[in-house]
């Protein structure tokens, strides 16, 4: 079988017992990324250098019986959003296409520390902001599975780079279901953490309420092992929680006794494809073959998901990316090509009568401001800024944030009275299996209701981990989603290994991985 079809905890331990080294493995990854990457697109950058040199290091370090990481020699792709010490961090935005931060995220520092192979930056929704990675600057992503299609957003280069066989594990970030979305149309596993489960220190910032880092992979086994680096209390992130970290890797295989699984009766209405429902249902009674106990359950206010967060969300992304303004770092406009496009603007208001608005752009830093914004920022990133200054704005602050803010109490509270009910809930991870690129392009409304299924978590701050429990007549991954409560990922990633030991739709992979 070929390496890059193993998973990343038989590499390990091939790796630990010699029978390969940490090179040639970066080699068979990154020869897979040579032949694949240019019509996949998962990644932005590729580290062939700077990858075989570290994996020359600990091939060194282990030959010589010295100490290692937990991850020694294992690559790992990393989402264009954490902050890598001098090497470039974009966000897949031209504001940030320069940018070469000065210091290592947490996580970023966690993975070194464990001796992976950071082997590149994967392609993604600009600042995190989409469902099928076509929102980036710089390219468009396709699904692993079909070319032709979206492989989800906003981690779609993290999905697709597993998915593809182009790395063993990889880390995104979910602030609306980013991580599990993606996962679900691509076949691998994806873990959205507890909020606070993981340091968002050097995360760059979508929205600080609702943005969690977590782990991607083949398999809850290798899920289990990455979040075990990931995770832990970090004093340079306020909202890191101060918990010990369970041995995630040591338990995975435990199964879950007298489980009891919650289905959401809103979850299997109106919208839902039918093959995504016949596959849902087949894998809850995979769970019930297994000894679950299954009860139908209500989250009532999960209707007002979507429309909470799209309210929330873009309130926080207008504050967090206030920042980028083209003064301390991040794209600024061309001095010439400046003074050109304020004319056209000021021509512009004052034909439509806005005098005022005309004269403040005689105001240089003013119109720095402006033009390095407009310049640098893609077109859904400008939407969500607006709709979130908008909702911000004096005199719809009340109507709409602060209202929001209530509706996620309530949402919270649905979850806060399932749990005492049950001990995880499933259901979908999408309405249906992945769409076409440019399908959705152009109708931003039935671009954010992709999200329907994965808000809720966000907004409520639990975690939620998706994995494959079938696929298409068309030959589309389709996911399960659980969700747990808060500080839950152990019973997740136990209940999600449970169902891969009794099935084997995540041991499938498209045709371009080698056999």
């Amino acid at each position: 079988m070929s390496l890059v079809r193993l998973s990343a905890t038989e590499l390990l331990a091939q790796l630990t017992a010699g029978q390969i080294t940490s090179v040639h493995l970066t080699e068979a990854y990154l020869g897979q990324i040579k032949r694949h990457d240019p019509q996949v697109k998962a990644f932005l950058r590729v580290d062939t250098q700077r990858a075989l040199d570290r994996a020359a290091e600990i091939d060194k370090r282990r030959r010589e019986g010295r100490p290692l990481g937990r991850l020694a020699g294992l690559p790992v792709a990393i989402k264009d959003l954490l902050c890598t010490q001098g090497e470039p961090t974009t966000c897949a935005s031209r504001i940030l296409e320069n940018f070469k931060p000065p210091y290592d995220a947490t996580v970023i520092a966690r993975l070194k520390a464990a001796d992976a192979v950071l082997i590149g930056k994967t392609n993604m929704d600009e600042f995190a902001m989409g469902g099928s990675t076509e929102n980036s600057a710089f390219q468009k992503t396709a699904n692993p599975w079909d070319l032709e299609r979206i492989p989800g957003g906003s981690s779609g280069g993290s999905a697709a780079c597993v998915a593809a066989g182009m790395a063993p594990m990889s880390v995104g970030s979910d602030t609306g279901g980013s991580i599990r979305q993606p996962a679900g149309l691509c076949g691998v596993t994806g873990l959205k953490p507890t909020y606070g489960r993981v340091s968002r220190y050097g995360l760059v910032a979508f929205a600080s309420s609702l943005d969690q880092i977590g782990p991607l992979a083949r398999t809850a086994e290798d899920t289990a092992l990455l979040l075990e680096v990931l995770a832990g209390h970090d004093p340079l992130d306020s909202t890191s929680v101060d918990l010990p970290v369970p041995k995630y890797s040591a338990t995975v295989k435990q199964p879950l006794k007298n489980l009891r699984l919650g289905l959401v009766r809103e979850h299997f209405g109106e919208g839902l494809d039918g093959e995504v429902e016949a596959a849902v249902r087949q894998a809850v009674a995979v769970y019930e073959s297994l000894g679950a106990t299954i009860k139908d359950i209500s989250l009532p206010h999960g209707k007002y998901g979507v429309a909470t967060y799209y309210i929330i969300a873009p309130c926080e992304a207008s504050s967090n990316l206030a920042r980028y303004d083209g003064v301390h770092y991040g794209h600024r406009t061309d001095e010439k090509k400046m003074a050109a496009a304020i004319a056209a603007q000021r021509s512009t208001l004052e034909a439509a009568g806005k005098h005022v608005e005309a004269e403040a752009l005689d105001n240089p830093l003013v119109r720095m401001y402006r033009q390095s914004r407009a310049e640098g920022f893609g077109p859904e990133v400008k939407r969500r800024i607006m709709l979130g200054t908008y909702a911000l704005s004096a005199g719809y602050y009340d109507a709409y944030y602060l209202k929001a803010l209530k509706v996620r109490r309530l949402i919270r509270r649905d979850y806060d009275q399932a749990f005492g009910q049950v001990d995880l809930i499933a259901g979908p991870v999408t309405a249906t299996t992945a769409f076409k690129l440019g399908e959705k392009v152009d109708d931003p409304l039935a671009m954010y209701l992709v999200d329907l299924y994965t808000v809720s978590a966000n907004l409520a701050g639990i975690g939620g981990i998706a994995f494959p429990c079938g696929f298409s007549e068309g030959g589309l991954p389709i996911g399960l989603q659980l969700q747990a409560p808060p500080f839950e990922e152990e019973r997740l990633l136990r209940a999600a290994c449970m169902f891969q030991r009794a099935t084997d739709w995540h041991q499938r992979w498209p045709s371009m991985v080698p056999a």
